[in-house]
């Protein structure tokens, strides 16, 4: 084969028929394909320029946002989006970014208002805070915290809750960021009050406290409470800053029928952590409260009016589109409708319902397999070592790791999850809506 027989880029974009792309993202396509090709034919290879193309554009719709099924047993997949958007706060997003809005507009006075203050409305309503603010996400909350509060100066904190989440996010480099001095107290395992009460100076400018949402300490451990770091905070005339992490709002879980659920033991609510004494909470909006990603800050009006003031707080704002997600969301609490919100109405689903569900997308497939008692989780830095037992689909004696790649390139996409060599396909965070696309999803991938 010869250079001269390659096609040019016009001819080649023509044959893939690239409907819905974009002019440019053909075109780099095709040259990218062609430039393969040509080092293939002075390899002395026989390249078809149109096939790597087809098989590059695939490469790059993977890669393009688009939605998929976690069907992984993972109800808050941080790397799929962790919660799920409840229809009234998907439209309400949609329809912040299809036109203008009152994101920060007083249509009383036809001047400025303030950014989300319906939303900071519902935040200390549902809290019992005498004040909120929105900011991105809750890195982001706390940084802004430190800076606005604690820069130059010393903040204590337990050695067992310096935590490390997704993506090598380390909490004393966001701490050094914020240019506070982080003073260590306690070990691993234990901190006690005294421990706190020992390092606590002139220097001191903050107590903090963080839950370690994506870890569990078990056995020989002890930790101060927060009514304890409060007073104590108090007594030096302190501020008690305490990152709960996953957004629980109300440890009662008072929008689901009974009890709450066993899975939440030992999981820290705003409500009741503010109830406590401490000055302010945070927490993420797209975790527990089934939210969009957010950063949210309730407690003192006085702190609250500090950070907002901070000119950080300009650049980790939200934008029109997450402050009406957020609104609506938060209105499903407050309207008593908060089972209604996804990841709760996922979370409590009735194991018998979720067997049904499985044994009916099974029986779809075709596909040999069984229908087996297993657990679901959380996710996203949420209640560790807890799961939600779920029936499942286990499917063995399979090419497990083939179907499971299978299943990322169908379309839509399917995550399924292995374990022990077997193909697990959860149905707890899937919409039953969804039962029949994964049923033939999987028929394809096991009978490929």
């Amino acid at each position: 084969m010869e250079l001269r027989d390659l096609p040019s880029v016009t001819e080649l974009i023509s044959e893939l028929e690239p409907d819905g792309w974009a002019r440019a993202v053909n075109t780099e396509v095709a040259r990218h394909a062609l430039d393969q090709a040509r080092g293939q034919i002075q390899e002395g290879g026989s390249p078809d320029a149109v096939d790597i193309a087809r098989q590059e554009l695939a490469r790059v719709g993977r890669t393009r946002p688009g939605s998929m099924i976690n069907a992984s047993g993972v109800l808050l997949n941080t790397n799929l989006g962790r919660a799920p958007l409840h229809p009234e706060a998907a439209s309400a997003a949609a329809e912040a970014l299809s036109g203008y809005g009152n994101v920060e507009f007083d249509r009383d006075s036809g001047r400025r208002g303030g950014r989300g203050s319906y939303v900071h409305d519902l935040i200390t309503t549902l809290t019992g805070g005498e004040a909120a603010l929105v900011v991105n996400n809750n890195a982001g909350a706390l940084f802004l915290a430190l800076a606005a509060l604690a820069t130059d100066r010393q903040v204590v904190i337990s050695r067992g809750e310096l935590i490390e989440i997704g993506g090598s996010f380390r909490l004393p480099e966001l701490m050094g960021a914020a240019g506070v001095w982080l003073l260590e107290v306690g070990t691993t395992n234990r901190t006690r009050l005294g421990d706190y009460r020992q390092a606590v100076g002139a220097e001191t400018a903050m107590i903090l406290k963080v839950h370690p949402s994506n870890y569990r300490t078990v056995g020989f451990t002890e930790e101060a409470t927060y009514a304890d770091l409060a007073q104590l905070a108090h007594q030096h005339e302190l501020p008690f800053v305490a990152d709960i992490g996953s957004g629980l709002l109300d440890a009662e879980v008072p929008w689901l029928d009974g009890p709450p659920p066993a899975w939440l033991e030992g999981e820290p609510a705003a409500r009741q952590t503010l109830a406590e004494g401490a000055d302010l909470v945070l927490f993420s909006g797209d975790k527990l409260l089934g939210g969009p990603q957010a950063g949210i800050i309730a407690g003192r009006r006085q702190l609250v009016d500090r950070l907002s003031r901070h000119p950080v707080a300009r650049g980790l704002r939200c934008d029109g589109s997450t402050l009406a997600a957020l609104a609506h969301t938060l209105e499903l609490y407050a309207d008593n409708r908060g089972a209604e919100v996804p990841f709760w109405a996922m979370a409590s689903l009735p194991v018998a319902e979720l067997e049904q569900r499985s044994k009916a997308c099974l029986d779809g497939s075709g596909i040999d397999g069984e229908v087996a008692n297993n657990q679901s989780v959380v996710g996203a830095g949420s209640v560790p070592g807890q799961t939600i037992p779920s029936p499942v689909i286990r499917l063995s004696g399979i090419d497990t790791d083939s179907a499971w790649r299978a299943l990322l390139t169908d379309e839509p996409a399917v995550l399924a999850r292995r374990k022990d060599g077997d193909l697990i396909v959860d149905l707890r965070a899937v919409p039953p809506d969804q039962d029949e696309a994964v049923a033939a999803a999987l028929a394809r991938a096991c009978r490929s």
